[in-house]
């Protein structure tokens, strides 16, 4: 539980579908408050339910963090939700409530959440599918393809069917102190959307000027720190031009930004690591779906190339499986940015998802 309103409705309904509700707070960050974790309590006390807050800080730090910074000092612009979602949230919280809650029970807890998505059981093929929500303006499949079998089978997200008007209402209903609160819409550890100033203040170190550059090298003036850009931006760039210029490329071993045209902002083509099969098993060879390479962005039609199914022969329905792929689109697509995640769907199920690499 959150303190938001989409996880008091899920406490809710896991309640109303007869499950024995404990609420769980993972405190992440000192972020000099305790508003969110006193809604959440208050949502509890309301549903009759216990509430812990685990101290998942050192965890936040090396898991989420970390891996935010070291990816941007790499020249990417990772989703920190990713990592979150992929060691934290279904992965380090299930245990940490495992032992504090489910300990001598003898019964394996669920990790409900407020997620806008569906999960299925496909009798057929043996394996859990992850579906888009019913609502496609709060669908958060996207930045849940990380999620393994195992996972998924002792995951459950209540939402997955309603509109926020419904959930809300249901708070209301229920009395809820957070039926009406805002939504938080940033990197809940950089709330004032500054990644570069956040990254200055965590590291301690100064990220130097370099050359901005055009394609031929030609110096077009000075840039403030690499950090502070990525693939496709054109505002806050500091350069008074005859034409308006884009971040093609971020070289990092260079300390340079190099700019171009929107035109050559677009590519066909792009690799991706880490690559985590979940509604299919690893394929054993090209295949065609559509491919989402930013959480808002559209679904595009593409071809998919593993890269390697060694280990994918090995255990078929254990999640990750293939670690890299190949996509090729049909159309050019804008801005493909390393350190986001491309993700796979057939329709309305999420085929896979990774890292991507170029």
């Amino acid at each position: 539980m959150s303190g938001g309103v989409d996880s008091s409705v899920a406490a809710h309904l896991m309640q109303q579908a007869g499950y024995d509700v404990t609420g769980v707070m993972m405190k992440l960050f000192d972020n000099g408050g305790n508003d969110n974790a006193d809604d959440a309590r208050k949502v509890a006390e309301r549903l009759g339910a216990g509430f812990e807050v685990f101290d998942m800080r050192s965890d936040f730090r090396d898991e989420v963090i970390d891996k935010f910074v070291a990816s941007y000092e790499r020249g990417e612009t990772p989703n920190p939700c990713v990592f979150c979602n992929k060691r934290l949230k279904f992965d380090a919280l299930y245990e940490y409530g495992s032992a504090a809650v489910g300990a001598g029970t003898g019964e394996q807890p669920v990790i409900a959440t407020g997620h806008y998505a569906v999960i299925e059981y496909d009798e057929t093929a043996g394996r859990y599918k992850l579906r888009k929500a019913v609502n496609p303006e709060k669908d958060q499949s996207y930045v849940l393809y990380n999620l393994t079998q195992e996972q998924l089978a002792r995951t459950a997200f209540p939402l997955g069917a309603l509109s926020k008007d419904e959930v809300r209402a249901i708070a209301d209903e229920q009395g809820f102190v957070t039926a009406h609160k805002s939504e938080s819409q940033d990197i809940c550890f950089i709330p004032d959307g500054d990644y570069a100033g956040f990254i200055r203040e965590y590291t301690g170190r100064e990220y130097p000027p370099g050359d901005f550059v055009d394609e031929d090298g030609n110096v077009m003036g000075e840039h403030k720190g690499i950090i502070k850009y990525t693939i496709g931006q054109r505002k806050g760039l500091g350069l008074a031009l005859k034409k308006p210029a884009y971040v093609l490329e971020l070289d990092t071993e260079g300390n340079r930004v190099i700019l171009g045209d929107n035109e050559d902002l677009f590519k066909r083509e792009l690799t991706a690591h880490d690559f985590n099969w979940v509604s299919m098993a690893p394929p054993d060879g090209p295949f065609r779906a559509s491919a989402r390479i930013r959480y808002k962005h559209k679904e595009a039609p593409c071809e998919v190339i593993p890269l390697s199914d060694a280990a994918g022969a090995a255990n078929k329905n254990a999640g990750s499986a293939c670690p890299r792929v190949k996509i090729i689109f049909d159309e050019p697509q804008r801005a493909i940015t390393r350190g986001q995640s491309v993700v796979l769907y057939d329709g309305d199920y999420v085929l896979g998802g990774g890292i991507i690499d170029c």
